[in-house]
């Protein structure tokens, strides 16, 4: 599955867009400025998108990717 295809259905599942997820991420303290805060692990934040948005662990891994400015 490309990049492209795991961001398309996380937005099909939630509703929301990497941004939205980066706005929720600034929130809860994981990202600053847009930037994620260097004490914060990937783990952290895979958790809390499986917990609060039931997503699995690779769709929750891109995510990541995505708040690490990756885009394709």
């Amino acid at each position: 599955m490309s990049f492209q295809a795991y961001i398309d259905n996380i937005k099909t599942k939630t509703g929301k867009s990497p941004e939205d997820f980066k706005k929720l991420a600034e929130q809860k303290g994981f990202m600053k400025s847009g930037q994620l805060v260097p004490t914060v692990k990937a783990t952290e934040i895979t958790n809390w998108l499986k917990q609060e948005f039931d997503l699995g662990h690779g769709h929750a891994m891109a995510i990541y990717a995505a708040f690490k400015g990756k885009t394709d």
